[in-house]
């Protein structure tokens, strides 16, 4: 049965069911077998497979006119490849080409580098990069850059694509190029298609989708590959922003949420119970989440705040909106010691807070607030429990253990998740889930200290709206940071035993140690018994670390907040929530291990009291790669330069990359091949508003049925099956 030719342009979907063996250049053998290695096994894969860098040709030197001492840009033709035999050589490897153009000839060596022989074959055609220099009187460059760009008769073009190599796979670079011009060239006919309307196209100043493919893989000039990018960029970041939107939408259309009395009794006592003032952000937060909860949809809100910004506050008074209606309110930490925390903190809030009760003989009763972690005892237990179920628990404190079976709540109206990236999504649904109670969602209000760059934030919290703690309650003390590199540590010591003289308190936090628990508490036992022997001996110590049962670490704490212990020496486990006011001094050993938003958790810990405060950040003298002796660490200068959260965010965006916030589970964003989060702040913008556009006239892309096909293309299947089975 023979079916009728496709016509009109071709669509990625097409593309993506075309085998890569339909090309001539590629066929079903081994070359084939290579290109699956890489990930490509289709011409879609293929198309999408972008080039790591480009050569500019109308930068190349002629080998005669190359000048010593510069670096140059030479491209011929491999003539020699050799190397010593191995039982001649002394000291390191080393590889001696020769190529030649009609100039002249030209040595390279490369030192350490054995596989080169294998990757350079004579009679192929190589563009390399490096500082010209002289040996023997022949020109020679050193180690330069190397990329194979194939046959030397085909057609010169100005700007070269390269593609990414592996010395594992023999897949060169003009092998690349030659298949994705024959794709190219057999689209031409049809044309490939454009799932953007053309009047977004030129909203947004994007060039269409068949020029941008042709532009990235083989432009013309630099500005061509550049606005080539700029759309490819733009379609990715669409592509994940639709996702988002689209489950937010979608949500918000088919849950019931509660419409919460905001204006009741019991927060405007709260508030006046307080014993200081809001600052403005915390006011201009509040009725963000009060229009939330007041409206018949159910909030779905990530709230930012830096270290000490007041984040409890907020959450407390979202919650105490959900009791003075006759709901509950759940906060979900991701440690118990987090949870007991904020146990601590929130009954300190509330202590004497009443809500009107008219089975009570006094018209009133306290707010009753629970905690429920895996160590509470049995009997406790099935107290808390019960009151859960019964509606006498106002307020729920807890770990994960808040979403087990057994756990059922009265009526839960708001959800409090505190440190979101420890969680994954479906956690947070099955907190949600728990409140269906005759349909109602409750409302879900997702806390972080970890200030995240807004770019960040729209791509990996897209489906949340964005409030932003961004100034700190009057009152909080400025933290001075230091860096202790090597021989300094004593410096650090002296510091620590003059403050403790003074009647302070001291956190010294042992080193990460890769992922290790038990390696880190080792650290940590170890560096308690080096301190008690010598740098503070005399001085009382105490150890803080994860895999101490929960009533030990309870009463670790509770030593060290009542001031019976002098200094902490703990693991990561008080990076978040641990509120010690007499503490004024944070110790980070091994500070470069630790990441910068990690850092600044832990340096958070201080400066909570009326006394002034210091983080020391220790590290040892390292020396890099080439031999050298490295004192700067960027990460380190960040911190001591700045207290700023969100200075710092951007700061570890630049210095880290984009790759590490994304979740790898979340295909689609990760998949951001050209788009990248620091580079392209405004593209993210564009794609977000123009994914409202879209999703707000066609919630499922019925009419948009390109775009919705690709999507399938790029999804994960749970991510499909809850956006186009909504």
């Amino acid at each position: 049965m023979t079916e009728s030719a496709p016509t009109g342009p071709i669509t990625f979907s097409e593309l993506s069911g075309m085998p890569m063996m339909r090309l001539k250049s590629v066929g079903a053998g081994k070359r084939a077998e290579s290109f699956a290695k890489f990930g490509v096994e289709n011409l879609l894969e293929l198309l999408t497979h972008y080039p790591r860098r480009w050569i500019d040709r109308t930068k190349e030197a002629t080998i005669a006119s190359a000048v010593e001492g510069a670096d140059s840009l030479v491209i011929g033709e491999v003539r020699s490849i050799s190397s010593p035999p191995k039982g001649a050589r002394r000291g390191p490897s080393r590889v001696t080409a020769t190529i030649a153009d009609g100039s002249g000839q030209l040595s390279i060596v490369f030192f350490n580098q054995p596989w080169r022989e294998r990757q350079l074959k004579v009679g192929s055609y190589v563009a390399v990069f490096g500082k010209l220099g002289s040996f023997n009187g022949t020109k020679q460059m050193a180690n330069p850059t190397v990329d194979i760009l194939g046959d030397p008769d085909e057609r010169p073009r100005p700007i070269v694509a390269v593609y990414p190599q592996s010395e594992k796979i023999d897949l060169p670079s003009w092998v690349v190029l030659k298949s994705i011009d024959e794709t190219l060239n057999r689209c031409r006919a049809r044309g490939i298609s454009d799932p953007l309307p053309k009047a977004m196209r030129k909203k947004y100043k994007l060039m269409d989708r068949q020029d941008a493919l042709f532009g990235i893989h083989i432009p013309d000039t630099f500005a061509e590959k550049e606005m080539a990018r700029r759309r490819l960029a733009f379609d990715e970041l669409l592509r994940v922003q639709l996702v988002l939107v689209m489950r937010k939408r979608l949500i918000e259309r088919d849950s019931i949420g509660i419409q919460h009395k905001v204006n009741g009794q019991l927060v405007a006592r709260f508030y006046r119970h307080l014993p200081y003032e809001l600052t403005q952000a915390q006011h201009r937060v509040i009725a963000e989440i009060e229009a939330d909860l007041a409206s018949p949809h159910p909030m779905h809100r990530l709230l930012q705040g830096d270290v000490g910004a007041g984040k409890t506050i907020v959450a407390v008074s979202a919650m105490l909106a959900a009791v003075q209606g006759g709901h509950q309110g759940a906060l979900m930490a991701p440690t118990e010691v987090l949870a007991e925390q904020h146990a601590v903190g929130i009954r300190k809030l509330l202590a004497g807070l009443h809500i009107p009760a008219s089975d009570n003989l006094f018209g009133e009763r306290e707010v009753r607030v629970e905690l429920l972690t895996s160590s509470v005892t049995a009997e406790r237990r099935r107290d808390v429990l019960a009151g859960l179920a019964d509606g006498s628990v106002d307020i729920a404190i807890g770990t994960h253990a808040l979403i087990q079976e057994s756990v059922q709540f009265h009526s839960l109206g708001v959800v409090v998740v505190d440190e979101q990236h420890r969680f994954g999504v479906e956690q947070r649904a099955a907190l949600r889930d728990k409140g269906e109670d005759g349909g109602a969602v409750p409302d879900v209000l997702v806390m972080t200290a970890t200030p995240i760059p807004r770019t960040a934030a729209m791509t990996v919290y897209g489906d949340l709206d964005v409030s932003v703690l961004d100034q700190k309650p009057p009152g909080r003390t400025p933290i001075v940071t230091k860096h202790a590199l090597g021989d300094e540590e004593a410096e650090v010591w002296a510091d620590v035993r003059a403050e403790v003289a003074a009647g302070r308190q001291v956190y010294v936090v042992c080193p990460l140690i890769e992922e290790s628990e038990k390696l880190e508490v080792a650290s940590a036992e170890e560096t308690i018994a080096r301190l008690a022997f010598d740098e503070l001996k005399g001085l009382r110590l105490a150890l803080l670390h994860g895999r101490m049962s929960s009533a030990e670490k309870e009463s670790v704490m509770e030593k060290f907040r009542t001031g019976e212990t002098d200094v902490l020496v703990a693991t990561t486990v008080i990076e978040v929530g641990v509120d010690v006011p007499n503490a004024t001094i944070m110790v980070i050993l091994d500070a470069d291990r630790f990441g910068i938003a990690q850092l600044h958790q832990l340096r958070g810990r201080v400066g909570r009291g009326v006394h002034a405060s210091r983080c020391w950040l220790v590290t040892s003298i390292k020396e890099n790669d080439d031999g050298l002796i490295s004192e700067s660490n960027p990460r380190i200068d960040a911190l001591v330069e700045s207290d700023d959260g969100f200075y710092l965010a951007e700061a570890d965006l630049e210095l880290r990359g984009e790759g590490t916030l994304m979740n790898k589970e979340q295909k689609g964003r990760s998949d951001l091949k050209l788009a990248s989060l620091r580079r392209d702040r405004e593209l993210v913008e564009l794609a977000r508003e123009a994914a409202y556009e879209i999703v707000d006239s066609d919630i499922t892309l019925s009419k948009h049925s390109d775009l919705r096909e690709e999507l399938s293309i790029f999804l994960r299947p749970e991510d499909e099956e809850f956006l186009f089975k909504s």
